[in-house]
């Protein structure tokens, strides 16, 4: 059975004359441990779909269904305990807190959760040992790299042990080496620790660590690639494909 099952799903800004249609009747499935990339042009919806798929925003029509469970149906409450313990969330900017070290900001969410303090930050410490930051743990974002931010906001999201990680434009504050071993590590969360991850990105060279690429145009998917992990041309095969749907 997918995780993720997007049927129909429609959203639209505004009314009348200003009406924008970001999505226009979206189907999309995702299987479980799968790592599925999102491209397309700016504006076409990308983030959008990412948005309603976590439950971020509410769709205009359709619906999304979460490990079988339709989150239409669900009130305000349910979604966001839905949202603090099925999936979690990786953004562009790490968002993580100046004044508390990496620990304290990976076990943040949980200890909300009500875990007690030493349990989530043995949680959290587990998670950024996995990722290469055991020498960091009590280093504050300022003394941290852009890579070493995002590996703590990685941890921070994979600490509630969710099935789900959604990324938006995870790379995309990133150097071009940096970029390249987060996509590998978002790689290594589905295929090494079991995740399944949805990944919005602009990038073919990032998109190319996917299984597989859904297009996006004018609110819409286009195209979907699937990629060979033995295939060295992953990114120029992003990229043809890019050319050939056009901006």
């Amino acid at each position: 059975m997918s995780i993720i099952s997007a049927q129909n799903l429609t959203k639209i800004f505004g009314s009348g004359a200003t009406a924008v249609t970001a999505l226009d009747h979206v189907n999309l499935s995702v299987n479980p441990g799968e790592f599925v990339a999102i491209m397309g042009p700016s504006g076409c919806g990308k983030s959008t779909l990412l948005h309603l798929i976590g439950g971020l925003d509410r769709p205009s029509d359709g619906k999304v269904v979460i490990d079988g469970t339709s989150i239409a149906e669900m009130n305000d409450d349910r979604i966001t305990e839905l949202r603090r313990r099925k999936i979690g969330f990786v953004f562009q900017f790490f968002n993580l807190i100046p004044v508390l070290n990496a620990i304290e900001n990976a076990a943040l969410p949980i200890t909300l959760d009500g875990v007690k303090p030493a349990e989530a930050q043995k949680k959290a410490a587990e998670w950024l040992t996995r990722f290469g930051l055991s020498s960091r743990l009590a280093s504050r974002p300022d003394q941290l790299s852009g890579g070493e931010q995002q590996r703590v906001a990685i941890a921070r999201a994979l600490a509630a042990e969710p099935a789900l990680i959604l990324a938006d434009e995870p790379t995309g504050n990133l150097d071009t080496r940096s970029g390249d071993e987060i996509a590998g590590l978002m790689r290594d969360v589905a295929k090494k620790y079991g995740r399944t991850v949805v990944m919005v990105t602009h990038d073919p060279r990032i998109a190319a660590y996917a299984d597989r690429i859904v297009f996006l145009k004018d609110g819409k998917i286009v195209d979907e690639t699937l990629l060979e992990r033995n295939n060295d041309g992953g990114a120029a095969i992003v990229a043809q494909k890019i050319r050939e749907i056009g901006d």
